[in-house]
C-alpha cells in the first residue's frame, strides 16, 4: 500500500509503490538544477503503528526501502524494494511481524486527464507469519501478489488520487483459520491531497480518504465494504538538493465490523480499536 512507506502524492508529487498505503508519509521532490537525477532513491524511517488497507497491522516498526526508475524505455518503469520489522508489536505464536515487498510499476502517461500507473506487488514475510488478510494466513513463508492500477488527477484546489487493487493466489488451502481460496478479492481507495509551500525548502501535505474492501468472499472471515477512513498532515523538509526528513501524523478510523474482524486484532494481541492516530519520521535520499 506506494508506493513504499515514503510515498509521495499522485500528479504534483510521485506515486509511490503501494498507492493508498495510506500510513507513509508523502514527499514533495522538488526539482534543483544543480543535482542531477539518476532515477534512484533509498529511504528509512519509523512509524509508530503501520497500516495496510486500512487494516492495523503492527505497532512501532522500522523500515527501509530501495527504488531505481528507468527512463529511457518506452515508458518509465520503477522497480522496488521495500522492508518493514515491527521490532515492538505483539508476537503471534511465537513470532513477529515482518514484511517485504517487491515490485514494478510503469507510468502509462495522462488518459482522459488521469495520470495513470500499472503496479505488482509481491509480499513475502520472511522470518514471521502473515497478519494481513490473504489466502494463505498465518502460515510460515505466505506471500501474496498484488495488481494495482493507481491514479491522480489535478482538480486545481487539489490532487485526486486512488488505486483499484487485486490479490492473486494460488492456494486452495483454507488452513485452520478458515482462511484460504482463490477468491482473495479488491480493495479500492480514493482521496485528496495538496501540498502547501511553506518556505523554500518545507511544505505541508494533507490528505484524507477513505478506502473499500471486497476480500476473502470464500471465508467465515468475509469483509465487504467501506472498511475504512484516513487524514494525514506531513511536512517534507528538503535538507539539501537530494536529501528529505519528512515527519508526519495521521488518523486511521476502521468501521467497528473490520476492526473486530482484523486478525491482527482477534489474534495478533493488537487491542481491537476502531481509531488510531499516529506517526512517524522518514529520511530519503535521491540519487
Amino acid at each position: 500500500m506506494k508506493k513504499a512507506i515514503l510515498v509521495a502524492t499522485i500528479g504534483a508529487m510521485t506515486l509511490g509503490v503501494n498507492a493508498g498505503d495510506w500510513g507513509k508519509a508523502p514527499v514533495g521532490k522538488a526539482p534543483i538544477e544543480e543535482c542531477i537525477d539518476l532515477g534512484g532513491e533509498i529511504a528509512v524511517g519509523w512509524m509508530s503503528d503501520y497500516f495496510y488497507r486500512g487494516y492495523h497491522v503492527a505497532t512501532s516498526s522500522v523500515y527501509g526501502e530501495v527504488n531505481y526508475t528507468f527512463d529511457g524505455l518506452a515508458v518509465p518503469i520503477t522497480i522496488g524494494a521495500w522492508y518493514l520489522n515491527g521490532v515492538d508489536s505483539p508476537a503471534f505464536l511465537g513470532r513477529s511481524f515482518d514484511e517485504l515487498q517487491l515490485s514494478a510499476s510503469a507510468d502509462l502517461g495522462t488518459v482522459a486527464g488521469f495520470d495513470l500507473a500499472l503496479a505488482y506487488t509481491h509480499h513475502l514475510y520472511p522470518e514471521g507469519l502473515s497478519l494481513i488478510p490473504n489466502g494463505n494466513a498465518f502460515g510460515a513463508g505466505d506471500d501474496l501478489g498484488e495488481v494495482s492500477l493507481e491514479f491522480s488527477r489535478d482538480l486545481g484546489f487539489a490532487t485526486l488520487v486512488g488505486s483499484a487493487n487485486y490479490y492473486l493466489d494460488d492456494t486452495t488451502n483454507a488452513g485452520a483459520f478458515g482462511f484460504g481460496g482463490r477468491d482473495l478479492g479488491f480493495y479500492g481507495n480514493v482521496g485528496l491531497e495538496r501540498a502547501f509551500g511553506i518556505t523554500d525548502n518545507i511544505s505541508l501535505v494533507l490528505a484524507g480518504g477513505v478506502g473499500y474492501v471486497d476480500m476473502l468472499g470464500n471465508t467465515p472471515f468475509v469483509q465487504r465494504g467501506w472498511n475504512h477512513y484516513y487524514l494525514q498532515a506531513s511536512l517534507p523538509i528538503q535538507l539539501n538538493c537530494r536529501t528529505t526528513l519528512t515527519p508526519y501524523i495521521g488518523y486511521n478510523n476502521q468501521s467497528s465490523f473490520t476492526a473486530n474482524s482484523n486478525p491482527v486484532s482477534v489474534l495478533g494481541g493488537l487491542p481491537v480499536d476502531d481509531s488510531v492516530v499516529h506517526g512517524g519520521v522518514a529520511l530519503s535520499v535521491t540519487f
